[in-house]
C-alpha cells in the first residue's frame, strides 16, 4: 500500500514537529512522494530540511498567498498531484476563543471560518483545475469528528467549519470524479500532539482503545487515501478516533 512514489504532494499546516501535518508529510516522503510543506511561520523551513522537502511560508486564509504557494510548488517540483489540507484549528500567534453560539462576535466567527474552511477552499480551488486537466488528483481534507459527528460546548464555530469541510469533500468528489480526481476526509478524534491539554489526553484515555491516537496513525490513513490503491474511494469520511464516537454512555 502507498503507491505515491514520484507524485508531487503538498501538505498544509505542517509546521509543528509533533503534529498531524508533519506526520503526514513524513509518511508521504517515506513512500517516495516529492513533498512540499507549508505553514504560516518560518519554522516550516526546519520541517522541510528534516524531510528534504520543499518548504514555503504562506497564510492560506489569503487567497493570493494560496495561489502563490501553488505556483511556487509547481516551479520547484511540478504541479500538485496530491493535496492534503491539514491547515486549521489554530494559527501561530493568534488566540482562538471559546464561546456558545450567541456569544460569537462577527470577527471571531469570521476568524474560525477563515482558518478552518476558507484555507481548505482556497487550496482546493487552486489545485482542481490542473488535476482535472491531467486526469489525476488526490485531495485529502483533514476535518475532525467535532462538527461532522459530535460537538463540544464552546466550540460551535470550529464545529461548524469542520462540518463544512465534509460538505465540500462530497461536492468535490461528485463534481470531479469523472476527471480522475478523488476527494476524501479524515476525521481525527483525540490525538496526542505537543499542543494537547491534559483534559484532551484524559479524554483519549477514556476511548474504547484506552489511549489517545498518534499523528502517525492519522498519517497512515491519509497516505492510503492519497495513494493509487484508493482510486475507487471518494467522498468518504474516515473516522480515526479509537472508537470514541461509538460510546453512547461515557464517564465512570
Amino acid at each position: 500500500m502507498g503507491k505515491v512514489a514520484g507524485r508531487v504532494a503538498l501538505v498544509t499546516g505542517a509546521g509543528a514537529p509533533g503534529g498531524i501535518g508533519f506526520a503526514i508529510a513524513r509518511a508521504l516522503a517515506g513512500a517516495g512522494a516529492k513533498v512540499a510543506v507549508t505553514a504560516t511561520s518560518a519554522r516550516i523551513h526546519d520541517r522541510g530540511r528534516e524531510l528534504g522537502a520543499f518548504s514555503h511560508v504562506a497564510d492560506l486564509t489569503d487567497p493570493a498567498q494560496a495561489a502563490s504557494l501553488f505556483r511556487a510548488v509547481e516551479a520547484a517540483l511540478g504541479p500538485v498531484e496530491i493535496l492534503v489540507n491539514n491547515a486549521g484549528m489554530v494559527q501561530t500567534g493568534k488566540e482562538v476563543d471559546r464561546a456558545r453560539l450567541a456569544g460569537w462576535s462577527d470577527a471571531a466567527w469570521a476568524h474560525h471560518m477563515a482558518l478552518n474552511i476558507n484555507t481548505t477552499f482556497h487550496c482546493c480551488r487552486a489545485a482542481l483545475p490542473g488535476m482535472a486537466a491531467r486526469g489525476f488528483g488526490r485531495i485529502v481534507n483533514i476535518s475532525s469528528v467535532t462538527g461532522p459527528v459530535v460537538t463540544i460546548d464552546g466550540s460551535s464555530a470550529y464545529a461548524t467549519a469542520k462540518a463544512a469541510i465534509t460538505g465540500m469533500t462530497r461536492s468535490i468528489a461528485l463534481e470531479y470524479g469523472p476527471r480522475g480526481v478523488t476527494c476524501n476526509a479524515v476525521l481525527p478524534g483525540w490525538i496526542a500532539t505537543e499542543s494537547s491539554s491534559e483534559d484532551e489526553l484524559r479524554a483519549g484515555r477514556a476511548t474504547p482503545a484506552g489511549r489517545p491516537g498518534t499523528p502517525d496513525e492519522v498519517a497512515a490513513c491519509a497516505l492510503f487515501l492519497a495513494s493509487e490503491e484508493a482510486s475507487y474511494v471518494t467522498g468518504a469520511m474516515l473516522v480515526v478516533d479509537g472508537g470514541n464516537t461509538l460510546q453512547e454512555m461515557k464517564g465512570a
